[in-house]
């Protein structure tokens, strides 16, 4: 359990080493709000769709596809949105209930639990993990898109509007163009691989800066009830739930424990980024990552200690 605590500060430790770098860089007047909202567009409509794409066009498709366990995770997400939602209508004010439904489904899979997959079981982690991560990408991302939509301020909330609203987001759009790249193995330049290499990993420095940067003790007590309660959904209840799901579905050793490191993965920095787009509350998405990002060092290891107690992984 020792080996695993290391590898998940690991993964969580630099996360959190950048946004206490915003909050510094905030405070020593070297980023400012206009940089804030520059920077968070730049990652939502240019250097994350770049990763998504990129990760996409890299990843083998065709290795370790297991359709069942595809299919579960799918209804399962869907199930852990319907429930975010559901108790977020009881929980929040009317305008962040899309905040608080994202960063109660929405996990940081592409960084801590692809990370913390490859870590415990090699090769094998990173091509399943690689495969459920394009569906990942794109349940998420079509899940966050639409609840925003409906609660954002300005939103239309008709399914025309609604659709647009998904296909339109820019996440979406470098997830569906990379997959015939993918599928068909259609080579693109090295020096465009390359490149857009470079700019992809700009976008987890600069949407933690951004998140650090827009942090603040008012917005840590005011929105602290309402993330709370997000945060334990997000890295307690609903990791339990879908892990009790996948093992009466059958799944058992590593299928299962890569199942639960990625229900259980902290939400996403991409939340904060989709909840700024839209101009919804983003200060609550940010306060919402940076406790899950903390409680799920906790609950990550408690939760494969019980597994590995049980006999089920």
């Amino acid at each position: 359990m020792l080996a695993i605590l290391q590898q998940t500060l690991a993964v969580t430790a630099p996360v959190f080493s950048m946004l206490f770098l915003g909050v510094a860089l905030k405070r020593w007047g070297l980023i400012d709000a206009a940089f804030i909202n520059t920077a968070s567009t730049l990652v939502f409509r240019g250097t994350l769709p770049t990763l998504l794409f990129l990760g996409i066009v890299n990843a083998d498709l065709s290795r370790a596809l297991q359709p069942a366990l595809l299919l579960y995770f799918l209804l399962a997400t869907i199930a852990c949105f319907l429930l975010a939602w559901g108790w977020s209508l009881w929980r929040c004010p009317r305008e962040d209930r899309g905040v608080y439904t994202q960063g109660a489904f929405r996990g940081n899979n592409g960084i801590i639990g692809l990370a913390l997959a490859t870590s415990m079981y090699g090769d094998y982690g990173l091509s399943l993990g690689a495969v459920l991560g394009g569906l990942v990408i794109l349940s998420y991302n079509t899940l966050s898109a639409i609840v925003l939509a409906i609660y954002s301020p300005e939103a239309k909330t008709d399914p025309w509007s609604l659709l647009k609203s998904v296909l339109g987001n820019p996440l979406i759009i470098g997830v569906l163009a990379a997959i015939p790249f993918a599928w068909w193995q259609i080579p693109l330049p090295q020096w465009l691989l390359v490149s857009g290499g470079y700019f992809a990993k700009m976008s987890l420095p600069l949407a933690l800066i951004c998140i650090g940067g827009t942090l603040t003790l008012a917005s840590l007590r005011e929105g602290s009830g309402v993330a709370l309660s997000s945060s334990l959904l997000k890295v307690f209840w609903l990791p339990l739930l879908a892990t009790l799901g996948a093992w009466f579905w059958g799944f058992r050793e590593a299928e299962l424990a890569i199942l639960f490191l990625y229900f259980v993965s902290p939400t996403a920095a991409a939340s904060f980024v989709m909840a700024k787009a839209v101009g919804a509350n983003h200060q609550l998405a940010a306060v919402i990552i940076v406790i899950t990002t903390l409680a799920s060092v906790l609950s990550t290891n408690i939760g494969l200690f019980a597994l590995q107690w049980a006999g089920w992984i």
